[in-house]
């Protein structure tokens, strides 16, 4: 009898310590998935931060129209616009597009600007000019990575390739 008693009181106490491991484990379970899920909203919220931070300009918004100009020795100014699209999600770095038109004279500017500093910005793309006193007005493209840059604080850019293909200076700017 005692015998019984004490097999009674081992198997009481066998399932008595394998169902408390059994709630045991379905509340660490429970437990680990909420820590999981805190630590991963944790790092989204701070991912965010991150890429808005990352996304701030360095220097200043060129977002919007400015005034295009184009000047050889020989001309006036001509002048129309250049739009700049910030890139969403990027720092300084804009799409670019413009026109001048007067006469038979134009200029278009097509592509890529990165604002490297407060007076550099870098242009990838094309810029194409048919001026009449240059060439009879055969068009000429500038093409590749170009540099615009400032000497009166940021105000004007001007294009650093400046000799065209008949061999003469252009002066194209963009106006903040």
């Amino acid at each position: 009898m005692m015998k019984n008693i004490l097999i009674a009181a081992g198997i009481g106490i066998l399932s008595f310590s394998c169902s408390k491991k059994e709630t045991t484990e379905a509340n660490n379970k429970v437990d680990s998935t909420k820590i999981v899920d805190s630590i991963n909203a944790a790092r989204t919220k701070l991912n965010d931060s991150i890429k808005a931070k990352n996304s701030e300009n360095r220097f200043k918004d060129f977002s919007g129209s400015h005034k295009f100009i184009y000047q050889n020795d020989s001309s006036p100014k001509y002048s129309g616009s250049v739009n700049f699209t910030k890139i969403e999600g990027e720092r300084d770095n804009y799409d670019v597009s413009g026109s001048i038109k007067s006469g038979n004279n134009s200029v278009n500017i097509k592509g890529f600007m990165q604002v490297v500093s407060a007076k550099h910005m870098n242009f990838t793309g094309e810029i194409t000019q048919k001026i009449p006193e240059n060439d009879n007005g055969k068009p000429y493209t500038r093409k590749g990575t170009k540099t615009f840059a400032s000497k009166d604080g940021g105000k004007t850019y001007r294009l650093q390739d400046m000799v065209n293909g008949s061999g003469f200076v252009d002066y194209i700017d963009i106006q903040y």
